[in-house]
């Protein structure tokens, strides 16, 4: 790999997909590229339990004639992944893929823009500010197509889309019309088994139908952060919902935490919650009155009782 140097866009960085660590999945991908150059360094691996692993990686990808309402979608999705050490990709364009890009670099994290040009050619120019600082944060300018290379620009375009999808573990389509690039960025995710999200929208903006379309196809519906970090991090969500459900189980006193455990073991009936619990009738009633006021608990009609979750 070539040396990185600090004046940005004169030297470029050349290596095979299989030379780096954070490129190597692209070898899993139809047309994989022989050759990426690129400007900036790679994203790092991510060491967890000792175990030094590639970070998990998101596409988010829209409309060039974003609304008001898929920027904020894309910015808060940015801002909140990077703020999880996720690297975001995208495409620098216009829209969507530049706010995807801004709302990480805010956050303070990595993110990796996939150029449908040669390398030399940042494209749109008015975007080279935003790529001086994807590189000042430690993330790349990727194109497949060599200094000076003039391809076919609505092609090549297309063509990129899937390094944007085979970079990435899951894609997330912000917004997008009924025929759009972003659409064509999905089709690549789907076709590498790649997990996919879209946000839906109003029926009636022309904007939002290629996402409403993903969805009544079976892509998944968007709808908070936490869906795509449940996808990436499910280890973490799994713990979290324990935590919680664990945090359900205690009561305001002791006499209404063994009420709430004694539901949780299955007991229903107030005579099994009482055995379970060692309560007297008059404080197992006084108590599971108050869980009920509380929304903790809800009558099953004859004295039982069900566990609010």
């Amino acid at each position: 790999m070539s040396t990185l140097f600090t004046d940005f866009f004169v030297k470029i960085n050349q290596i095979s997909p299989q030379e780096c660590s954070f490129t190597e999945v692209l070898g899993a991908i139809a047309l994989t590229p022989k050759t990426l150059y690129f400007y900036g360094k790679m994203p790092n691996n991510v060491s967890k339990s000792g175990e030094s692993k590639r970070p998990k990686t998101v596409a988010i990808v829209g409309s060039r004639h974003n609304t008001k309402y898929g920027e904020e979608v894309a910015y808060r999705l940015a801002y909140e992944l990077a703020g999880r050490g996720v690297v975001v990709v995208s495409g620098l364009a216009h829209g969507i893929d530049t706010i995807a890009h801004r709302g990480c670099l805010d956050a303070g994290g990595v993110t990796v823009a996939i150029l449908g040009t040669a390398i030399d050619r940042i494209y749109p120019r008015s975007h080279v500010s935003v790529a001086r600082k994807i590189i000042v944060q430690n993330g790349a300018i990727i194109s497949e197509y060599a200094p000076g290379a003039k391809p076919f620009l609505k092609t090549s375009f297309l063509e990129r889309n899937r390094i944007i999808s085979g970079l990435s573990d899951i894609v997330v389509v912000v917004e997008a019309a009924e025929r759009s690039g972003s659409l064509n960025t999905a089709t690549h995710a789907i076709n590498q088994g790649k997990t996919v999200f879209a946000v839906p929208g109003n029926i009636t903006s022309p904007y939002s139908q290629g996402c409403n379309k993903l969805i009544s196809q079976g892509a998944i519906p968007y709808t908070e952060p936490d869906d795509v970090l449940k996808e990436l991090f499910p280890e973490d969500y799994l713990k979290k919902q324990k935590k919680l459900r664990q945090q359900s189980l205690i009561g305001d006193t002791d006499v209404e935490t063994k009420i709430l455990q004694a539901l949780a073991s299955g007991c229903r009936s107030g005579e099994e919650i009482m055995n379970h619990s060692l309560l007297p009738p008059e404080v197992f009633n006084e108590s599971i009155t108050l869980l009920e006021i509380k929304s903790r608990v809800y009558s099953l009609g004859m004295n039982s009782w069900g566990l609010v979750r």
